[in-house]
């Protein structure tokens, strides 16, 4: 279906009562930037409680599957679905037990003013979608890269923005380890990289790899595990912060991302790790963050700042509830804004994060959190 349409963690207290002081309205606003301590020229954001604008055709949104922004600064959602409960897609049934609500297409292109552009997706002839939606990535060309985690899921598949097929990579079901030269196994995302032409996958909840495809004809040209070794499917139990780092990624590799300089990028979820890597697969540096964190790890998905250089780079940590905002070149952690919690500028499992060529900085939750949020950069 295509439908178109025309910082540091602890508040000061005088931040609370100053704002207890403004008035309710203008606290929400500002929750993003003053719920933590920034340092000195660290960037500031502000929650906007106008953004997205409200869904039409009594649509609802599911749990936050992936989150991207274009080349257009348009806003690309892909949300679950199937995770909404029965009385949330009350109007769905039939007959409907309410007046609202009913699910919203999985994919949906928003602008920086909320307004929703077009929205599809779902099964279709001549490709197999996923059972639960996992990724999503807009390429220069305007090709939109879906992908998928479910138990099942073991394909990426490619659409244009308007929603049409191009092609898909892997098949589900099948799935044959981490050193597969053709098989994919659970993907949480995948990434076109236009200067090389190749298709970067974090592969992912079943696999423990990054792989690097062709972009245009799915051919393999390498993958690397955790330091650049060879992936190991041992299972690694439980992550424990008193034990030797783990040589190998434990499922789930959540993201990889690519900055402007080739330096690429990994989520290493579960051990609470940013592995940095070359295009080649070689190893370069890794950075901890919140190493104390058990169950189900700190770094879940990564953006980097408009500038040029990408001086700062932005982690959403779904089980602390935070952004944290890095130094780039180092790992340092500047600041950090948001907290467990359902009022705006806060999270429940913060699960995606995506940012525009003005600075702003979009976010999607999962599990019970279901929604989408806009962070407005504040100037320096």
């Amino acid at each position: 279906m295509i439908i178109r349409m025309n910082t540091r963690r602890n508040q000061a207290p005088t931040c609370e009562r100053w704002l207890r002081a403004l008035g309710l309205a203008l606290s929400i606003m500002l929750i993003g930037s003053c719920g933590s301590v920034s340092a000195a020229g660290v960037p500031r954001f502000a929650v906007d409680i106008n953004w997205p604008k409200p869904l039409p055709n009594q649509w609802v949104l599911g749990e936050i599957g992936g989150i991207a922004v274009d080349a257009r600064d348009h806003i690309w959602v892909y949300q679950r679905p199937r995770s909404l409960t029965d009385d949330e897609r009350g109007a769905a049934h039939d007959p409907p037990s309410s007046k609202c609500c009913r699910p919203a297409p999985p994919v949906l292109e928003f602008d920086a003013e909320g307004n929703l552009l077009s929205a599809w997706g779902g099964p279709g002839a001549g490709f197999e979608w996923p059972e639960r939606e996992h990724g999503i990535f807009v390429d220069a060309n305007d090709h939109v890269w879906i992908a998928g985690n479910a138990k099942t899921d073991a394909q990426v598949l490619k659409f244009t923005r308007d929603g049409k097929f191009v092609q898909q990579f892997g098949r589900a079901g099948r799935t044959s380890g981490s050193n597969s030269p053709t098989d994919l196994g659970r993907p949480a995302l995948a990434i076109s990289d236009i200067a090389t032409g190749e298709l970067y996958i974090a592969d992912g909840y079943g696999n423990r790899r990054v792989l690097v495809l062709d972009a245009t004809t799915g051919a393999y040209k390498r993958h690397w595990g955790a330091y650049g070794n060879r992936p190991d499917d041992t299972d690694l139990g439980n992550y424990d912060p008193a034990a030797p780092r783990a040589k190998q990624f434990r499922a789930t590799v959540h993201c990889v991302r690519i900055a402007h300089d080739g330096l690429v990028y990994v989520c290493d979820r579960l051990n609470n790790r940013i592995q940095v890597f070359q295009r080649d697969g070689s190893f370069v540096k890794e950075y901890l963050l919140e190493p104390k964190t058990r169950h189900v790890g700190s770094v879940w998905d990564i953006a980097f700042s408009e500038d040029k250089e990408q001086r700062y780079m932005y982690v959403a940590d779904g089980t602390n509830s935070e952004i944290h905002i890095l130094l780039r070149s180092t790992g340092e952690r500047l600041s950090a804004f948001g907290r467990s919690g359902r009022q705006a500028g806060q999270f429940h499992w913060v699960h995606g994060i995506a940012a525009d060529s003005k600075g702003n900085i979009y976010t999607g939750e999962v599990d019970s959190g279901k929604r989408v949020q806009k962070f407005k950069r504040l100037p320096d």
